[in-house]
């Protein structure tokens, strides 16, 4: 049974999103936040579980968001 154990929940994910409400899991405004939002599952995530979707983001998207 090969794995891979790259395979976490993190903003690195096409699917991977900051949750907009502010706050859910108790991270206030510092950004140490625990939770993502999935948008392939709809529903919050806890970062850094493994995870069988994930699915990096293209280079494109990735250097389009470090320009914001």
């Amino acid at each position: 049974m090969a794995t891979n154990l790259f395979n976490f929940c993190d903003l690195l994910c096409k699917y991977a999103a900051i949750p907009r409400e502010e706050g859910v899991d108790g991270s206030g405004s510092c950004r140490t936040f625990i939770a993502l939002y999935c948008t392939k599952k709809k529903s919050l995530v806890h970062k850094n579980l493994p995870c069988k979707d994930k699915r990096p983001k293209t280079i494109e998207k990735l250097k389009a968001r470090s320009k914001k």
